[in-house]
């Protein structure tokens, strides 16, 4: 039943970051266990497509460039999607706003940990800390949204 759970909340916490606290709260774990729990489940998310985030990059260029070339050799038109989405100028416009460490506390919080560290790989990505400033936001995020968490139980 334990290892279920934390089993459970350590999935949470890699894709649904912001509600994970909540979670531990309701399992019933303590404000530490929680902390632990969703900054490893983060962290392990965000490392894999942060530093996987040129692969994934390159793999949908190269899909996209592959449908192009079979819709012109089949005669039919192809027609591109949008770049400019009410999400793409969201981000952009935040990018702009928060600079460096803004965007790399706030992204994988707003949005979630496998989009948000792929958009901060893709715009701050050479930068050697970069990932660090995730790691920190990661951190900082867990633990005041577990204190958050527990106010609200009481």
């Amino acid at each position: 039943m334990f290892w279920r759970d934390v089993s459970f909340l350590l999935f949470l916490a890699t894709f649904k970051f912001m509600f994970s606290p909540a979670t531990g709260v309701i399992l019933g774990f303590n404000f530490f266990e929680i902390w632990i729990i969703c900054v490893l489940g983060a962290t392990l998310s965000s490392a894999t497509f942060y530093f996987a985030s040129d692969f994934l990059m390159e793999r949908t260029h190269k899909k996209k460039i592959n449908l192009k070339q079979k819709a012109i050799e089949q005669g039919l038109e192809f027609i591109e999607k949008k770049k400019f989405t009410k999400t793409n100028k969201f981000i952009v416009r935040l990018k702009n706003k928060l600079g460096l460490y803004g965007i790399c506390f706030v992204v994988p919080l707003i949005l979630s940990i496998p989009i948000g560290s792929i958009i901060v790989a893709k715009f701050y990505g050479q930068f050697k800390k970069t990932f660090f400033l995730v790691f920190l936001g990661i951190v900082f995020n867990a633990c005041w949204l577990t204190a958050l968490a527990y106010i609200f139980k009481k």
